[in-house]
């Protein structure tokens, strides 16, 4: 198994932060696209990440808040 990036690691946090929360901010979710394409590349652990989150959100698990 690949060792996973920096980045995928911090995404990893802050999805697991949002997830235990049950909502998202615009500014917390733009960080999460910020960090994920941090490096030029999102991998498949990242994008498996960031499709969790979209699904959580639109499925409304994850409620997306206003400023």
């Amino acid at each position: 198994m690949s060792e996973l990036s920096k980045s995928a690691v911090q995404l990893n946090t802050m999805i697991k932060t949002a997830i235990h929360d049950e909502k998202i901010t615009p500014w917390e979710r733009e960080q999460i696209m910020m960090l994920a394409d941090e490096d030029g590349i999102i991998d498949s652990h990242e994008k498996a990440l960031l499709g969790q989150l979209q699904d959580m959100i639109q499925s409304g698990a994850i409620k997306l808040m206003k400023e």
